[in-house]
């Protein structure tokens, strides 16, 4: 018989680092890549950051341009939707009325932008930011005389404030915890956050719930608060948080929870389908236990582990996780996986350059972040892989070297 191939679904970065880890293994059989948009697949991080904030074009953070495509010999179907998976019958089914067969299945279908249940939420210029043309449209309407409302203070939500902000615009942000970020870095580093914008001129407001978005003759004219202040914008941006796009595997009989369920391989419950990206909630040999992770990195290096199981080759995913922010003048990197945020000591001027470690109760080093220092990269990697425990005022201590933290308790 014919060998109807594999197929990749999902047109982001995670889609095409798939295909391209599969021609590098070694498989010369058919390949196809079902994307929904139009798009060839691009990075999503420069949407809130250098396209929304410089323009830089798609094709600067498109990472296999068309020609790659062709010379590779993968089929490309863009603009349709996978809306049905049988993975017994090796069958997918798309929104235009076709259907395709496959050998082999990699699901990397992403997420999608949470969005609000409240009155108004519809309105004109009220927008959310996951997509090319969402950017585009947010950055259309942002100018020296716009006033931007962002709801939620997360990683979209400051970046976006921080673009417009530098635009000129006037932004106010809205969280509904104490401070920003304060669910994945914890009270003192998301307060820091916070103060970041603050003296760049962006109203940041905490403890805030949302009741409806106002509107006049359709347009949103800012955000009513649930104690019935008015908080006034002609662009009101939902920065709440993303939904995984499971539906696909679920329907299907794939095992799901908070994602579709993979081992340390990526390895689906089926044994001829894999999962990469957003959706991957992965066992993880240094956590032991299942990982999800909604970043760059997992969408950029599961693929090459996904390509080696759907081959089968032996791969076990176990890299940190690892994320990016810029944000003014600030730039920083995460690694690691903190169990409890507030648990955290910093090396360092909060204000400025400095180094922060969240540990675990044996005072064990689970993830460590650097803003506006750039060379304690491999340190800090260093620390999150190792399960010495180290003394926390030596940790705090700027003239103590990071590889010798441990030495004395």
């Amino acid at each position: 018989m014919t060998d109807p191939g594999i197929i990749v679904v999902g047109g982001g970065l995670a889609g095409a680092k798939t295909v391209e880890a599969l021609r590098e293994e070694g498989h010369q059989g058919p390949l196809t890549l079902v994307g929904a948009e139009p798009h060839l697949p691009y990075e999503r991080p420069p949407l809130s950051k250098d396209h929304l904030l410089k323009g830089t074009p798609l094709a600067e953070f498109t990472p296999l341009d068309a020609a790659w495509f062709t010379e590779h010999d993968v089929t490309l179907r863009l603009g349709v939707s996978a809306v049905v998976l049988d993975p017994d019958g090796h069958r997918l089914a798309l929104s235009d009325g076709t259907e395709l067969s496959f050998s082999k299945l990699a699901l990397a279908t992403g997420s999608r932008p949470r969005l609000p249940d409240l009155p108004g939420a519809d309105a004109e210029g009220v927008r959310v930011l996951r997509t090319l043309e969402d950017s585009d449209a947010l950055d259309a309407a942002i100018g020296a005389e716009s006033r931007l409302v962002v709801v939620g203070g997360g990683w979209i939500g400051l970046e976006a404030a921080a673009a417009a902000r530098a635009r000129g615009a006037e932004v106010v942000v809205l969280e509904m915890a104490e401070h920003p970020l304060q669910a994945v870095l914890g009270s003192r580093i998301g307060a820091a956050f916070g103060d970041l914008h603050r003296r760049n001129g962006v109203e940041v407001r905490t403890g805030i719930a949302v009741s409806q978005v106002t509107v006049r003759e359709g347009h949103a004219t800012g955000v009513q608060l649930a104690d019935g202040a008015h908080v006034p914008g002609d662009l009101v941006l939902f920065g709440i948080g993303a939904v995984p796009n499971i539906e696909l595997a679920r329907d299907a009989g794939l095992a799901t929870d908070r994602g579709v369920l993979v081992d340390a391989a990526l390895q689906t419950s089926h044994p001829d389908i894999v999962a990469v990206g957003d959706i991957a909630e992965a066992e993880h040999p240094a956590f032991e236990r299942r990982v999800r992770v909604e970043h760059w990195a997992n969408a950029q290096n599961q693929p090459a582990i996904a390509a080696r199981t759907l081959l089968g080759k032996e791969a076990v995913y176990d890299r940190q996780p690892y994320f990016f922010t810029d944000q003014f003048d600030l730039g920083m990197e995460y690694r690691g996986l903190a169990s409890d945020p507030e648990n955290v000591v910093v090396r360092g001027d909060l204000a400025g350059e400095y180094l922060a470690f969240w540990l675990d109760d044996g005072d064990r080093v689970e993830a460590a972040m650097n803003v506006n220092i750039w060379d304690a990269g491999d340190d800090l990697t260093a620390l999150v892989a190792s399960s010495t425990p180290v003394d926390r005022s030596r940790l705090a201590d700027p003239e103590i070297p990071l590889a010798e933290v441990g030495a004395q308790r």
